[in-house]
Protein backbone atom coordinates (compact mmCIF):
# COMPACT_ATOMS: atom_id res chain seq x y z
CA UNK A 1 0.00 0.00 0.00
CA UNK A 2 2.77 2.38 0.84
CA UNK A 3 4.35 1.59 -2.12
CA UNK A 4 1.54 2.26 -4.40
CA UNK A 5 0.98 5.14 -2.76
CA UNK A 6 4.63 6.37 -3.10
CA UNK A 7 3.86 5.94 -6.64
CA UNK A 8 1.27 8.11 -6.86
CA UNK A 9 3.18 11.04 -5.41
CA UNK A 10 6.22 11.02 -7.78
CA UNK A 11 3.49 10.50 -10.70
CA UNK A 12 1.66 14.12 -9.49
CA UNK A 13 5.38 15.29 -8.55
CA UNK A 14 6.57 14.78 -12.60
CA UNK A 15 3.31 15.70 -13.80
CA UNK A 16 2.93 19.15 -12.15
CA UNK A 17 6.51 20.10 -11.60
CA UNK A 18 7.83 19.10 -14.88
CA UNK A 19 5.05 20.99 -17.26
CA UNK A 20 5.49 24.22 -15.19
CA UNK A 21 9.39 24.19 -14.81
CA UNK A 22 9.77 23.99 -18.80
CA UNK A 23 7.04 26.67 -18.53
CA UNK A 24 8.83 28.93 -15.93
CA UNK A 25 12.24 28.04 -18.37
CA UNK A 26 10.66 28.82 -21.10
CA UNK A 27 9.57 32.61 -19.91
CA UNK A 28 12.95 33.16 -18.60
CA UNK A 29 14.17 32.27 -22.48
CA UNK A 30 12.27 35.59 -23.30
CA UNK A 31 14.65 37.51 -21.59
CA UNK A 32 18.19 35.35 -22.31
CA UNK A 33 16.83 35.89 -26.50
CA UNK A 34 16.15 39.28 -25.68
CA UNK A 35 19.73 39.90 -24.39
CA UNK A 36 21.80 37.04 -27.11
CA UNK A 37 19.43 39.21 -30.02
CA UNK A 38 20.76 43.05 -28.78
CA UNK A 39 23.80 42.18 -27.41
CA UNK A 40 24.94 40.24 -31.02
CA UNK A 41 22.58 42.65 -33.01
CA UNK A 42 23.03 46.33 -30.78
CA UNK A 43 25.59 46.14 -28.92
CA UNK A 44 27.25 45.98 -25.50
CA UNK A 45 25.54 49.12 -24.54
CA UNK A 46 21.95 47.49 -25.45
CA UNK A 47 22.82 44.45 -23.36
CA UNK A 48 23.22 46.74 -20.50
CA UNK A 49 19.96 48.58 -21.16
CA UNK A 50 17.95 45.58 -21.09
CA UNK A 51 19.61 44.65 -17.84
CA UNK A 52 18.36 47.83 -17.06
CA UNK A 53 15.15 47.95 -17.81
CA UNK A 54 14.59 44.28 -16.19
CA UNK A 55 13.68 45.54 -12.58
CA UNK A 56 10.55 47.46 -14.40
CA UNK A 57 9.40 44.27 -16.19
CA UNK A 58 10.02 41.82 -13.53
CA UNK A 59 7.94 43.78 -10.82
CA UNK A 60 5.15 43.84 -13.19
CA UNK A 61 5.54 39.87 -12.87
CA UNK A 62 5.88 40.15 -9.55
CA UNK A 63 2.97 42.59 -9.11
CA UNK A 64 0.76 39.56 -10.89
CA UNK A 65 2.09 36.60 -9.25
CA UNK A 66 1.13 37.91 -5.63
CA UNK A 67 -2.58 37.51 -7.44
CA UNK A 68 -1.49 34.29 -8.91
CA UNK A 69 -0.16 32.48 -6.32
CA UNK A 70 -2.89 34.39 -3.53
CA UNK A 71 -5.19 33.21 -5.84
CA UNK A 72 -4.14 29.51 -6.62
CA UNK A 73 -3.17 28.88 -2.76
CA UNK A 74 -6.75 29.67 -1.64
CA UNK A 75 -8.27 27.67 -5.08
CA UNK A 76 -5.95 24.63 -4.41
CA UNK A 77 -6.92 24.29 -1.03
CA UNK A 78 -10.69 25.18 -1.62
CA UNK A 79 -10.72 22.21 -4.13
CA UNK A 80 -8.78 20.29 -1.75
CA UNK A 81 -12.04 20.74 0.17
CA UNK A 82 -14.35 19.92 -2.57
CA UNK A 83 -15.69 23.75 -2.81
CA UNK A 84 -15.56 24.13 -6.40
CA UNK A 85 -17.98 27.33 -6.46
CA UNK A 86 -15.48 28.99 -3.52
CA UNK A 87 -12.31 27.97 -5.59
CA UNK A 88 -13.80 29.34 -8.80
CA UNK A 89 -14.68 32.74 -7.17
CA UNK A 90 -10.89 33.28 -6.05
CA UNK A 91 -9.87 32.65 -9.95
CA UNK A 92 -12.43 35.56 -11.03
CA UNK A 93 -11.00 37.95 -8.00
CA UNK A 94 -7.29 37.07 -9.31
CA UNK A 95 -7.66 37.89 -12.73
CA UNK A 96 -9.88 41.04 -12.32
CA UNK A 97 -6.79 42.10 -9.93
CA UNK A 98 -4.25 40.86 -12.71
CA UNK A 99 -6.26 43.37 -15.46
CA UNK A 100 -5.91 46.24 -12.61
CA UNK A 101 -2.62 46.14 -12.81
CA UNK A 102 -1.90 45.95 -16.53
CA UNK A 103 -3.60 48.80 -16.40
CA UNK A 104 -1.48 50.90 -13.92
CA UNK A 105 1.65 49.64 -15.17
CA UNK A 106 0.64 50.19 -19.07
CA UNK A 107 0.07 53.57 -17.78
CA UNK A 108 3.03 54.47 -15.89
CA UNK A 109 5.36 52.59 -18.86
CA UNK A 110 3.37 54.52 -21.64
CA UNK A 111 3.50 57.79 -20.11
CA UNK A 112 6.79 58.52 -18.13
CA UNK A 113 9.10 56.12 -19.73
CA UNK A 114 12.18 58.35 -19.08
CA UNK A 115 11.27 59.01 -15.53
CA UNK A 116 11.18 55.23 -15.17
CA UNK A 117 14.21 54.37 -16.82
CA UNK A 118 15.93 57.35 -14.60
CA UNK A 119 14.40 55.27 -11.59
CA UNK A 120 15.70 52.00 -12.36
CA UNK A 121 19.59 53.74 -12.55
CA UNK A 122 20.02 54.41 -16.09
CA UNK A 123 22.99 57.06 -16.77
CA UNK A 124 23.36 58.93 -20.19
CA UNK A 125 24.87 55.73 -21.71
CA UNK A 126 21.76 53.64 -21.58
CA UNK A 127 18.83 56.21 -21.08
CA UNK A 128 17.36 56.62 -24.61
CA UNK A 129 17.34 52.60 -24.78
CA UNK A 130 16.21 51.77 -21.35
CA UNK A 131 13.31 54.56 -21.87
CA UNK A 132 12.64 52.77 -25.42
CA UNK A 133 12.01 49.31 -24.32
CA UNK A 134 10.05 50.27 -21.37
CA UNK A 135 7.96 52.45 -23.70
CA UNK A 136 7.42 49.42 -25.85
CA UNK A 137 7.17 46.50 -23.75
CA UNK A 138 4.40 48.34 -21.26
CA UNK A 139 2.50 48.59 -24.90
CA UNK A 140 1.49 44.96 -23.73
CA UNK A 141 1.21 45.17 -20.20
CA UNK A 142 -2.43 43.44 -20.44
CA UNK A 143 -1.15 39.81 -22.52
CA UNK A 144 2.06 40.02 -20.34
CA UNK A 145 -0.17 40.01 -16.96
CA UNK A 146 -3.05 37.34 -18.06
CA UNK A 147 -0.12 35.26 -19.66
CA UNK A 148 1.37 35.39 -15.83
CA UNK A 149 -2.00 34.54 -14.03
CA UNK A 150 -3.47 31.85 -16.81
CA UNK A 151 -0.55 29.96 -16.64
CA UNK A 152 -0.31 28.94 -12.76
CA UNK A 153 -4.72 28.83 -12.76
CA UNK A 154 -4.82 26.53 -15.96
CA UNK A 155 -1.98 24.36 -14.35
CA UNK A 156 -3.70 24.04 -11.14
CA UNK A 157 -6.92 23.12 -12.67
CA UNK A 158 -5.57 19.93 -14.04
CA UNK A 159 -3.77 21.03 -17.58
CA UNK A 160 -0.15 21.16 -16.15
CA UNK A 161 0.57 20.19 -20.02
CA UNK A 162 -1.03 22.94 -22.11
CA UNK A 163 0.15 25.55 -19.55
CA UNK A 164 4.11 24.41 -20.17
CA UNK A 165 3.49 23.84 -23.65
CA UNK A 166 2.11 27.24 -24.14
CA UNK A 167 4.96 29.11 -22.55
CA UNK A 168 7.29 26.69 -24.89
CA UNK A 169 5.57 27.79 -27.73
CA UNK A 170 5.60 31.34 -27.34
CA UNK A 171 9.12 31.57 -26.68
CA UNK A 172 9.79 29.62 -29.83
CA UNK A 173 7.81 32.73 -31.43
CA UNK A 174 9.96 35.40 -29.51
CA UNK A 175 12.83 34.12 -30.77
CA UNK A 176 11.46 34.44 -34.30
CA UNK A 177 10.73 37.50 -33.63
CA UNK A 178 13.59 38.84 -31.85
CA UNK A 179 15.60 37.77 -35.12
CA UNK A 180 12.63 39.51 -37.68
CA UNK A 181 13.05 42.80 -35.63
CA UNK A 182 16.65 43.22 -34.79
CA UNK A 183 18.36 41.83 -37.90
CA UNK A 184 16.55 42.09 -41.18
CA UNK A 185 13.90 44.99 -40.10
CA UNK A 186 16.87 46.71 -37.82
CA UNK A 187 14.39 47.98 -35.05
CA UNK A 188 16.86 47.86 -32.19
CA UNK A 189 16.10 47.46 -28.95
CA UNK A 190 12.58 48.41 -29.32
CA UNK A 191 12.08 45.09 -31.70
CA UNK A 192 13.31 42.90 -28.72
CA UNK A 193 10.05 44.42 -26.40
CA UNK A 194 7.64 44.32 -29.15
CA UNK A 195 9.36 40.49 -29.77
CA UNK A 196 8.39 39.64 -26.30
CA UNK A 197 5.15 40.95 -26.41
CA UNK A 198 3.91 39.38 -29.21
CA UNK A 199 5.01 36.29 -27.90
CA UNK A 200 3.31 36.89 -25.02
CA UNK A 201 -0.32 37.47 -26.92
CA UNK A 202 0.39 33.65 -28.52
CA UNK A 203 0.59 32.04 -24.60
CA UNK A 204 -2.41 33.79 -23.94
CA UNK A 205 -4.41 32.79 -26.86
CA UNK A 206 -3.58 28.85 -26.26
CA UNK A 207 -4.09 29.55 -22.44
CA UNK A 208 -8.08 30.74 -23.21
CA UNK A 209 -8.63 27.20 -25.46
CA UNK A 210 -8.38 25.82 -21.63
CA UNK A 211 -11.74 28.25 -20.52
CA UNK A 212 -13.15 27.34 -23.91
CA UNK A 213 -13.33 23.96 -24.14
CA UNK A 214 -14.31 23.56 -20.70
CA UNK A 215 -11.51 21.44 -20.06
CA UNK A 216 -11.29 22.04 -16.00
CA UNK A 217 -13.52 23.05 -13.02
CA UNK A 218 -12.68 26.88 -13.66
CA UNK A 219 -14.90 29.06 -15.22
CA UNK A 220 -14.71 32.94 -16.16
CA UNK A 221 -18.00 34.65 -14.98
CA UNK A 222 -19.58 36.99 -13.37
CA UNK A 223 -18.06 37.65 -9.33
CA UNK A 224 -20.00 39.58 -6.22
CA UNK A 225 -16.98 41.98 -5.48
CA UNK A 226 -15.85 40.55 -2.14
CA UNK A 227 -13.25 43.12 -0.03
CA UNK A 228 -12.39 40.08 2.60
CA UNK A 229 -11.57 37.65 -0.45
CA UNK A 230 -8.99 40.68 -2.25
CA UNK A 231 -7.56 40.71 1.16
CA UNK A 232 -7.19 37.17 1.52
CA UNK A 233 -5.38 36.60 -1.89
CA UNK A 234 -2.97 39.37 -1.25
CA UNK A 235 -2.17 38.04 1.86
CA UNK A 236 -1.57 34.73 0.76
CA UNK A 237 0.07 36.21 -2.79
CA UNK A 238 2.63 38.21 -0.27
CA UNK A 239 5.38 35.80 0.31
CA UNK A 240 5.44 34.87 -3.36
CA UNK A 241 5.62 38.49 -4.79
CA UNK A 242 8.30 39.29 -2.12
CA UNK A 243 10.09 36.51 -3.28
CA UNK A 244 9.73 37.47 -6.88
CA UNK A 245 11.32 41.02 -5.63
CA UNK A 246 14.34 39.35 -4.94
CA UNK A 247 15.74 39.64 -8.69
CA UNK A 248 14.27 42.67 -9.59
CA UNK A 249 15.55 44.40 -6.16
CA UNK A 250 18.80 42.50 -6.69
CA UNK A 251 19.57 44.00 -10.44
CA UNK A 252 18.78 47.24 -9.21
CA UNK A 253 20.50 47.74 -6.57
CA UNK A 254 23.86 46.13 -8.29
CA UNK A 255 23.44 47.95 -11.48
CA UNK A 256 22.96 51.15 -9.41
CA UNK A 257 26.44 50.26 -7.67
CA UNK A 258 28.52 48.73 -10.72
CA UNK A 259 27.72 51.59 -12.52
CA UNK A 260 29.31 53.97 -10.42
CA UNK A 261 31.93 52.10 -8.61
CA UNK A 262 33.16 50.07 -11.53
CA UNK A 263 31.55 51.33 -15.01
CA UNK A 264 29.12 50.58 -17.44
CA UNK A 265 31.07 47.86 -18.85
CA UNK A 266 30.63 46.01 -15.39
CA UNK A 267 26.57 46.60 -16.00
CA UNK A 268 26.70 44.79 -19.25
CA UNK A 269 28.83 41.59 -17.85
CA UNK A 270 26.52 41.81 -15.10
CA UNK A 271 23.78 41.61 -17.63
CA UNK A 272 25.11 38.48 -19.22
CA UNK A 273 25.88 36.79 -16.07
CA UNK A 274 22.35 37.20 -15.08
CA UNK A 275 20.79 36.32 -18.24
CA UNK A 276 23.01 33.24 -18.12
CA UNK A 277 21.78 31.97 -14.34
CA UNK A 278 17.87 33.18 -15.33
CA UNK A 279 17.56 29.41 -16.03
CA UNK A 280 17.69 28.53 -12.47
CA UNK A 281 15.41 30.84 -11.19
CA UNK A 282 13.06 29.31 -13.69
CA UNK A 283 13.88 26.03 -12.21
CA UNK A 284 13.47 27.30 -8.94
CA UNK A 285 10.17 29.15 -9.50
CA UNK A 286 9.00 25.98 -11.37
CA UNK A 287 9.50 23.58 -9.14
CA UNK A 288 7.92 25.68 -6.41
CA UNK A 289 4.92 26.86 -8.66
CA UNK A 290 4.29 23.26 -10.13
CA UNK A 291 4.44 22.07 -6.15
CA UNK A 292 2.24 24.63 -5.21
CA UNK A 293 -1.42 23.78 -5.73
CA UNK A 294 -0.19 19.88 -4.66
CA UNK A 295 1.00 21.09 -1.35
CA UNK A 296 -1.90 23.33 -1.42
CA UNK A 297 -4.06 20.29 -1.72
CA UNK A 298 -2.38 18.00 0.52
CA UNK A 299 -2.70 20.37 3.00
CA UNK A 300 -6.47 20.67 2.67
CA UNK A 301 -6.79 17.39 2.98
CA UNK A 302 -4.47 17.13 6.47
CA UNK A 303 -1.76 14.62 4.71
CA UNK A 304 1.24 15.54 7.07
CA UNK A 305 2.85 12.41 5.24
CA UNK A 306 2.18 14.08 1.41
CA UNK A 307 3.34 17.60 2.08
CA UNK A 308 6.82 15.91 3.63
CA UNK A 309 7.22 14.15 0.65
CA UNK A 310 6.77 16.90 -1.57
CA UNK A 311 8.57 19.47 -0.08
CA UNK A 312 11.76 17.71 0.46
CA UNK A 313 11.66 16.66 -3.51
CA UNK A 314 11.44 20.04 -4.27
CA UNK A 315 14.38 21.14 -2.16
CA UNK A 316 16.68 17.95 -3.68
CA UNK A 317 15.38 18.83 -7.34
CA UNK A 318 16.54 22.53 -6.67
CA UNK A 319 19.81 21.77 -5.14
CA UNK A 320 20.20 19.45 -7.84
CA UNK A 321 19.73 21.84 -10.76
CA UNK A 322 21.92 24.81 -9.08
CA UNK A 323 24.16 22.59 -8.17
CA UNK A 324 25.08 21.53 -11.94
CA UNK A 325 24.24 24.41 -13.61
CA UNK A 326 26.82 26.41 -11.68
CA UNK A 327 29.50 23.72 -12.41
CA UNK A 328 28.51 23.79 -15.81
CA UNK A 329 28.66 27.55 -16.18
CA UNK A 330 32.40 27.63 -14.15
CA UNK A 331 33.89 24.13 -16.61
CA UNK A 332 32.27 25.40 -20.40
CA UNK A 333 30.97 28.66 -19.45
CA UNK A 334 33.97 30.53 -22.01
CA UNK A 335 31.73 28.45 -24.75
CA UNK A 336 28.68 30.24 -23.55
CA UNK A 337 29.33 33.74 -23.34
CA UNK A 338 30.32 34.78 -26.75
CA UNK A 339 26.28 34.22 -27.40
CA UNK A 340 26.05 37.60 -25.84
CA UNK A 341 28.51 39.53 -27.26
CA UNK A 342 32.07 39.32 -28.11
CA UNK A 343 34.05 42.10 -27.04
CA UNK A 344 36.79 40.94 -25.42
CA UNK A 345 37.03 43.03 -22.13
CA UNK A 346 33.06 41.80 -21.76
CA UNK A 347 34.14 38.38 -21.61
CA UNK A 348 36.90 38.53 -19.55
CA UNK A 349 34.82 41.00 -16.66
CA UNK A 350 31.89 38.19 -16.70
CA UNK A 351 34.99 34.90 -16.33
CA UNK A 352 36.33 36.45 -13.25
CA UNK A 353 33.03 37.85 -11.78
CA UNK A 354 30.98 34.16 -12.27
CA UNK A 355 32.60 32.17 -9.62
CA UNK A 356 32.44 35.40 -7.09
CA UNK A 357 28.51 35.64 -7.95
CA UNK A 358 26.77 32.60 -9.18
CA UNK A 359 27.19 30.76 -6.21
CA UNK A 360 24.59 32.89 -4.44
CA UNK A 361 21.76 30.59 -6.45
CA UNK A 362 22.71 27.49 -3.98
CA UNK A 363 21.29 29.22 -1.17
CA UNK A 364 18.46 30.60 -3.41
CA UNK A 365 17.20 27.44 -4.12
CA UNK A 366 16.56 26.60 -0.52
CA UNK A 367 15.16 29.48 0.02
CA UNK A 368 12.39 30.00 -2.64
CA UNK A 369 11.35 26.15 -1.36
CA UNK A 370 11.07 27.10 2.44
CA UNK A 371 9.39 29.90 1.47
CA UNK A 372 6.46 28.67 -0.99
CA UNK A 373 6.07 25.58 1.27
CA UNK A 374 5.36 27.83 4.23
CA UNK A 375 2.80 29.92 2.75
CA UNK A 376 1.11 27.00 0.55
CA UNK A 377 0.52 25.74 4.33
CA UNK A 378 -0.86 28.65 5.71
CA UNK A 379 1.87 29.90 7.81
CA UNK A 380 2.20 33.56 5.93
CA UNK A 381 3.79 35.45 8.58
CA UNK A 382 6.88 33.16 8.96
CA UNK A 383 6.85 33.03 4.94
CA UNK A 384 6.78 36.97 4.73
CA UNK A 385 9.29 37.33 7.27
CA UNK A 386 12.04 35.01 5.22
CA UNK A 387 10.81 37.11 1.68
CA UNK A 388 11.29 40.28 3.62
CA UNK A 389 14.60 39.53 4.76
CA UNK A 390 15.73 37.98 1.49
CA UNK A 391 14.24 40.58 -0.99
CA UNK A 392 14.18 43.33 0.63
CA UNK A 393 16.22 43.93 3.95
CA UNK A 394 19.43 41.97 3.45
CA UNK A 395 20.14 42.21 -0.73
CA UNK A 396 19.25 46.01 -0.50
CA UNK A 397 21.74 46.90 2.73
CA UNK A 398 24.48 44.47 2.08
CA UNK A 399 24.54 45.24 -1.77
CA UNK A 400 24.72 49.09 -1.16
CA UNK A 401 26.86 49.32 1.64
CA UNK A 402 29.74 46.29 1.67
CA UNK A 403 31.25 47.18 -1.20
CA UNK A 404 32.00 50.83 0.16
CA UNK A 405 33.27 49.34 3.21
CA UNK A 406 35.32 46.62 1.93
CA UNK A 407 35.82 47.75 -1.45
CA UNK A 408 34.43 47.70 -5.07
CA UNK A 409 35.04 44.07 -6.09
CA UNK A 410 32.86 42.87 -2.84
CA UNK A 411 29.84 43.46 -4.70
CA UNK A 412 29.62 40.13 -6.60
CA UNK A 413 29.97 38.53 -3.63
CA UNK A 414 27.00 40.31 -2.00
CA UNK A 415 23.93 38.44 -3.49
CA UNK A 416 25.54 35.39 -2.16
CA UNK A 417 26.05 36.51 1.89
CA UNK A 418 22.48 37.89 1.72
CA UNK A 419 20.51 35.11 0.73
CA UNK A 420 22.56 32.66 3.14
CA UNK A 421 21.93 34.58 6.14
CA UNK A 422 18.29 34.64 5.07
CA UNK A 423 18.93 30.64 4.65
CA UNK A 424 19.79 30.23 8.07
CA UNK A 425 16.42 32.40 9.10
CA UNK A 426 14.55 30.46 7.36
CA UNK A 427 15.63 27.25 8.97
CA UNK A 428 14.49 28.70 12.56
CA UNK A 429 11.43 29.63 11.13
CA UNK A 430 10.32 26.38 9.76
CA UNK A 431 11.70 24.31 12.88
CA UNK A 432 9.82 26.89 14.97
CA UNK A 433 7.21 26.30 12.92
CA UNK A 434 7.21 22.24 13.07
CA UNK A 435 8.24 21.89 16.56
CA UNK A 436 4.85 19.91 17.48
CA UNK A 437 4.58 19.05 13.49
CA UNK A 438 2.43 20.63 10.85
CA UNK A 439 -0.34 22.34 12.13
CA UNK A 440 -3.64 22.34 9.92
CA UNK A 441 -5.83 25.30 10.04
CA UNK A 442 -9.37 25.53 8.94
Amino acid sequence: MDNIKTQFRKKNLLCYTLPSVVGMCGMFLYIVVDGIFVGRGVGVDALGAVNLALPFTLFMGALCSLMTSGGITITAIRLGRGDERGANDAFCHAALLAFLIAVIMMTAGLGFPYQVAALMGANSTFLDMVADYIFYYSAFSLPMSLGVILQGFVRNDGSPGLAGTSVLLGALMNVFLDWLFIFPLQMGIKGAAVATGLGQISVVLILLTHFIRRKGTLRFGRISFSLPLIGKIIKRGLPEMLAQFSTPVTTLCMNYVLIRMLGDLSASAFSVMSYMMSFLMGVFLGVSEGLQPLIGQSYGKKSAGDLRFYFRSGVAINLLASLTIYVFLLVCGEYVYPLFNSNPYLLKTVAAALPKFGWAFLPVALNLMIGSYLYSTKRTAQAIVLMFCRCIAFNSVLILFLPRLLGSEMIWYTAGFAELSSFLIGVVLLKHSERNGVVFRS
